[in-house]
């Protein structure tokens, strides 16, 4: 930005004069004047030292505080109440408004100095804007102007004691001194508020005095009496000031700027309302404007400005005033309106002719304004307006630019353009150091914008979503790329006007000038900047890729400026990437010029180096011929620094000087077995070795072989020269551990286009692993010169297609092309063992048994080998399954590793037995078994001893060296259920006596009530459901009581013994009966809840085997099934003895229960005794039994007398629950209802049953049959 004026382009604020804050004068040394006679009246004494010393230092804290608040600045987009604050002495005057004075009586119609109508005006006539106009408005006139003055104050006079009273006519001098000298500050005051009201600017004392003034009653008074006399205004006009801390002050500078803003806005404001009524007169009479007349003297009067410049001028002017105030917005506006006025001149060169002093100065303030523009745009984060608009004014004046006759041709051009880029590039920098922020110019996703269902994307919404880096705001370093760029053209531009001066043309204007610019330095110096920030943005590879590009440019003007080594220093560097990445067409350029540098700098070595490079990215043939004759030339006339050490040239990261293949004929071979194998080294069709002196090509295979040394020996005669396939046969590759050293292989090493050499033979080895050809070293010798080129074994040009071939028929040629992914390798491998594995075991394994699997290997091999099984039990998916493995000792639900089998001789085997368990439920099991097995010599005991950590499939694979191998059997081994059980179970309710409402037992732990519950009386029955039979050995009850359910009594705790140990056979069932006692809470019963089975049944059994005898011992366990508990809420249950005596009594009982949580039950009982019956029967016929409480009964009793023999019925007993019998009728009257009947149950036959398949199955009801109870009458 320092081609332009500074006024121009820096962000305009409020001016602020502050006067009175002069240093004062260091201390004279020289001898203290006489001293003066006494008058009558002496003044007071002077001041002390130690007061001046303090305000001294005050003003040296309030100069430092003042000057911080603002620093003149490009980039300020802060609006803050802050003023560009500039010391001034009390003197200082202001520039005239007009050159008259305001007493003249041409002062009406006189202009100002800087005025294009004022003859001695540097814009007189046709000038627009000058800089100085904006420097009086910021160093010459401001909008407020602050005064310090010191406050006079009177010497302390200390009484001698307390009780002295006041002098009064010391008093009276005090005050009249005061008042004399308030009277002066006054005038002083009101001559500087003349010229400050003459001006329309502010004027604000501030007054020093010392703290203890502040405490002194006479300070208003006086202060009213200085602002009166004065004239100062009523609001922020008048301040007192003591000496305080800097913080302080600091807070006094900031109150005292947002005191004055507002007067400062309102003195610019009135400043644009002037300019804007100029604009207006000067817009009415524009049709009325009329060149003025040429005089009679022979010579045209000067040109008057244009009414564009005119507009030009007040809108440039009100636009600086509204930046003044801090009105972006109406600046930005007013800038635009000057811009474009700007350009309607430019476009007509009536107006603005090219090429003289007017048009340059409007050229200037159009970059400026454009500056402005673009910088106020980025304020509000508009990046796209604020590019657009830079790019637009580049644009207008490049076509303007070829208007003018300073086209793309000149140097001119290319200055102001590479001048526009970095002042874009400087605006962007102070941006970012501050609080610019750049956008990620990422386009939007093409998959966020289309929905599911959508239409494939159309071209055109494609093309909506790109972006481009034209319209992009980018960093700063990407324009001063550009203007580095442009600063080339105008080299080159300024270079061909030189050489056509050279040739007798005239010089271009300017070139003087241009003559004295150090473009190289100007050149670097952009350059330097765009890769400093380049840097500190390269967050992507692109941009460091870039970076380097920035890197070669750098480096290329280096080269440019002579400075060869620094140049070289930079290429070394950027090579290493562009190789790396494979950046061909960038990496061609930067080898020739730092070829070129080698050659200024005398490097032999280098130039040698980087010819050989690129002759492998030579294009065509004549630039292979040509780098080949250069080289030659070199080697020729130079001779190496080291003669004894060869030249090493790493091609590695760079093409090629051949395209190498290498196949071999299998994948892979067997130890001892020869693989043959075809090298084949050729050059592309775009390049000719014929002319490379390549003295040799050595081929090197893995370690343990002799390399392959190729030496070149020309064609005979009688050899055809220019076929396009050459075989060279070198046979079987000789060991280096033999004696006999491989014989050397003549061949003809010179290529030309298209030309292949074919390199045939075989190679075997004895032991295994993998073999590949390491390098292939192409030797060039000439005059002492021994360079080596290492190839790698497959790699080629990028107009070479590598596929693997093999050679068949030379004539004619043939190729066979292979169809494997990798060719250029040979795996070694051992032979494989020959072992049989036979898996033994009996389908299908049971759920709860350890299910044999015998694993039977055999060595049918001729080596002693070495065997370690790995078994992996799968996970199954059948839910609540459960599994493990045991082999040997260990036991695992995964995998077991390591089991070895020992040595096994050929011949012999070995047998090992793996157990499968599961248990839960049936389902198939899967098993992967590995056996591994390693090749060991007899009669060496093996590494792998017990205490060693066992080899495995993975540590065998990566070592190719041991003779190894591994084979792998799956086997999936279906389980069933040895026996299945069947649960049936009766309830029964209790004929125990609930207990009383109040009984204090009932809360005591171990009570135990079965009157609600009952008994639970359940049978199972256990049936044999395999094929090959079961021996069952014992079947146990184990029992699990809980506070709901107890086992009372089982069957097999008795005769147990008596049926086991049996066989049984599929389809036989054993059964098992017990009874149970439950004892359910209440909340058990309001919740329905069920009881777990208080334990479970064990069976041991063993497998019968086909030869009759039995496997191991397994144990299965059968849980209890899952009860529930009688809903019952009012029952009967009748009492019946089974048998009675004929005309002998017999008593019979009636329990009536209420086992309702909550409700209580009103129960009648009737006794239906009809003249059929055959009893004579004692007790209550009809009645009501009391009121029944929830979990209370009541017990009624009957004697019965019979008078026949046989099955006799027994009266019928009625129960009737008559809580609700009595219920009110539609209208109104009582009705006798009979109530809700009540179940009579015969406890005799009280047998509710359900039938469970397993523990965890639901129940099924079975249904009970009801029938009238009946007693046997015996005589």
């Amino acid at each position: 930005m320092n081609s332009y004026p500074p006024e121009l382009l820096v962000q305009l604020a409020p001016v602020m004069f502050v006067a009175g804050l002069d240093l004062p004068p260091a201390p004279s040394t020289s001898a203290p004047s006489a001293p003066q006679s006494p008058s009558k009246t002496q003044s007071p004494p002077p001041t002390p030292i130690k007061t001046q010393d303090l305000f001294a230092n005050l003003v040296a804290r309030l100069r430092d505080a003042l000057q911080s608040q603002r620093k003149v600045s490009i980039w300020a987009p802060e609006r803050t109440k802050q003023f560009q604050m500039i010391l001034v002495g009390k003197d200082v005057r202001f520039p005239p408004r007009k050159l008259v004075p305001p007493e003249d009586l041409a002062y009406a119609t006189a202009h100002s100095p800087l005025s294009p109508l004022t003859p001695s005006s540097p814009l007189y006539p046709d000038g627009l804007i000058a800089p100085i106009w904006i420097r009086k408005h910021t160093a010459l006139v401001p909008s407020v102007f602050v005064l310090f003055l010191r406050l006079f104050e009177a010497p302390a006079m200390h009484a001698r004691s307390p009780l002295d009273t006041p002098d009064p006519e010391h008093e009276r001098d005090k005050t009249e001194e005061e008042r004399r000298r308030d009277n002066d500050l006054s005038a002083e005051v009101a001559a500087r508020k003349k010229t400050t009201n003459e001006r329309g600017i502010k004027l604000t004392v501030v007054l020093l005095a010392t703290r203890r003034m502040l405490d002194d009653p006479s300070l208003d008074s006086r202060l009213t009496f200085i602002r009166r006399q004065s004239g100062l205004d009523s609001r922020a006009a008048l301040f007192v000031l003591s000496p305080v801390s800097t913080s302080e002050l600091n807070d006094f500078a900031r109150s005292l700027q947002d005191a004055l803003y507002e007067t400062a806005v309102e003195y610019y404001t009135s400043h644009s309302k002037r300019v804007r009524r100029k604009r207006n007169r000067h817009s009415q009479s524009v049709s009325s404007y009329n060149p003025p007349p040429v005089v009679s003297m022979g010579i045209a009067s000067a040109r008057p400005l244009r009414p564009e410049g005119w507009t030009v001028r007040y809108e440039y002017k009100m636009a600086c005033f509204a930046e003044f105030r801090g009105e972006d917005e109406v600046a930005l506006k007013h800038y635009q309106d000057a811009y474009a006025t700007l350009m309607i001149m430019f476009g007509s060169t009536a107006i603005l002719p090219p090429r003289t002093k007017r048009w340059a100065e409007a050229k200037v303030l159009a970059d400026a304004i454009n500056v402005k523009i673009t910088k106020l745009y980025l304020y509000n984060h508009e990046h796209s307006l604020a590019l657009s608009h830079h790019n637009s004014h580049m644009r207008r004046f490049a076509d303007f630019s070829r208007g003018w006759g300073i086209g793309e041709e000149t140097f001119e051009y290319w200055s102001w353009m590479a001048r526009q880029h970095r002042v874009l590039a400087e605006l962007l920098e102070q941006g970012s150091n501050s609080s610019l922020t750049f956008p990620t110019n990422s386009p939007p996703s093409l998959a966020a914008g289309a929905s599911p269902a959508a239409t494939p994307v159309d071209l055109d919404a494609v093309r909506a979503l790109g972006l481009n880096p034209s319209h992009a705001l980018q960093h700063p370093g990407h324009y001063y790329y550009m203007a580095a760029r442009c600063t080339e053209a105008r080299r080159e531009r300024f270079l061909a006007n030189e050489k056509g001066m050279s040739q007798g043309t005239n010089a271009a204007p300017g070139y003087a000038n241009e003559k004295k610019a150090d473009h190289l330095t100007i050149i670097l110096e952009l350059y330097t900047k765009s890769y400093e920030v380049f840097k500190k943005y390269s967050s992507t590879t692109s941009q460091g890729r870039l970076t380097l590009w920035i890197a070669y440019r750098i480096a290329h003007t280096y080269y440019e400026s002579e400075k060869f080594d620094v140049a070289i220093r930079f290429f070394e560097r950027i090579a290493k990437t562009y190789r790396r990445e494979k950046w061909k067409h960038m990496l061609r350029p930067l080898l020739s010029t730092w070829y070129a540098c080698a050659q200024k700098l005398g490097d032999v070595e280098l130039m040698a180096t980087l010819l050989v490079e690129m002759i492998g990215y030579a294009q065509d043939v004549d630039e292979s011929i040509t780098l080949q004759e250069d080289l030659l030339a070199v080697l020729k006339s130079s001779v190496p620094v080291s003669a004894r050490r060869p030249l090493v040239v790493d091609l590695k990261e760079s093409d090629p000087l051949l395209d190498t293949m290498l196949v071999f004929w299998t994948p892979e071979v067997r130890v001892g077995e020869e693989a043959g194998f075809q090298l084949s080294l050729a050059t592309p069709t775009n390049m000719d070795l014929s002319a490379l002196p390549i003295d040799s090509v050595t081929i090197t295979f893995s370690d343990g072989y002799y390399p392959v040394v190729l030496q070149h020996s020309p064609p005979t005669d009688d050899q055809v020269a220019d076929t396009a396939v050459r075989l060279v046969k070198v046979g079987k590759l000789v060991p280096e551990d033999e004696d006999e050293e491989p014989e050397e292989i003549c061949a003809d090493l010179r290529w030309r286009p298209g030309e292949r050499l074919v390199v045939s033979g075989s190679i075997s080895s004895e032991a295994p692993g993998l073999l590949t050809v390491v390098s292939i070293t192409v030797v060039i010798a000439q005059n002492g010169w021994t360079i080596e080129m290492p190839h790698e074994p497959c790699v080629s040009h990028e107009i070479s297609t590598l596929v693997p071939r093999w050679l068949t028929s030379l004539q004619p040629t043939r190729f066979i092309q292979l169809g494997r992914n990798d060719c250029s390798s040979v795996v070694v491998r051992h032979r494989p063992h020959e072992l049989a594995v036979s898996l033994s075991h009996q389908t299908p394994a049971l759920l709860d048994e350890e299910y044999p699997i015998v694993i039977d290997i055999t060595n049918v091999d001729e080596r002693h080998l070495d065997v370690i099984v790995d078994v992996l039990l799968q996970p199954t998916e059948v839910d609540q399954a459960a599994q493990h493995i045991i082999f040997d000792d260990q036991r695992s639900s995964g995998l077991i590793k390591g089991i070895r089998l020992g040595t096994i001789a050929p011949g012999v085997s070995a047998t090992k037995t793996l157990y499968l368990a599961g248990s839960g439920a049936p389902g198939d099991r899967t098993l992967d078994i590995s056996i591994q097995s390693t090749a060991v010599q007899p009669g060496v005991t093996s590494k792998c001893d017990d205490d060693a950590e066992p080899r495995s499939s993975s540590s065998l694979s990566t070592h190719a060296a041991v003779d190894s191998c591994e084979k792998l059997q799956t086997i999936v081994i279906p389980t069933s259920r040895a026996m299945t059980i069947t649960y049936d179970v009766a309830y029964r309710r209790s004929k125990n006596a609930m207990p009383a409402l109040a009984d204090l037992s009932t809360v005591e732990d171990d009570f135990w009530d079965d009157s609600y519950g009952g008994i639970a009386v359940v049978t199972a029955k256990i049936e044999c459901s395999v094929p090959c039979g079961l021996a069952v050995e014992s079947l146990k009850l184990h029992r699990q009581d809980n506070s709901l359910a107890k086992v009372l009594d089982c069957s097999s705790d008795k005769s147990s013994d008596d049926m086991f140990p049996d066989e049984y056979l599929p389809g036989d069932t054993f059964c098992n009966v017990s009874r149970i006692s439950l004892s359910p809470r209440e909340e058990q019963v309001l919740d329905n809840e069920n009881i777990a089975g208080p334990g479970e049944y064990e069976v041991v059994w063993r497998r019968m085997l086909p030869a009759g005898g039995r496997g191991r011992q397994s144990i299965t366990r059968f849980a209890l099934p899952t009860l529930m508990i009688p809903q019952d809420e009012l029952i009967a249950l009748l009492d019946v003895p089974s048998f009675a005596k004929l005309h002998a009594s017999t008593p019979i009982h009636l329990t009536i229960r209420n086992r309702h949580s909550s409700r209580s039950a009103h129960v009648s009982v009737t006794l239906d005794l009809d003249p059929s019956d055959a009893f004579v029967v004692a007790g209550l016929r009809n009645g009501r039994l009391p009121i029944l409480l929830p979990g209370s009964e009541e017990k009624l009793s009957w004697k019965l007398i019979p008078i026949e023999c046989g099955y006799v019925k027994i009266p019928r007993i009625k129960v009737m629950n008559v809580r609700r019998a009595a219920l009110p009728s539609q209208g109104g009257a009582e009705v006798d209802a009979e109530g809700e009947a009540v179940k009579v149950i015969d406890v005799r036959a009280d047998w509710n049953s359900t039938r469970v398949q397993s523990a965890d199955d639901s129940a099924v009801a079975i249904p009970q049959q009801d029938g009238a109870s009946t007693i046997l009458v015996l005589p």
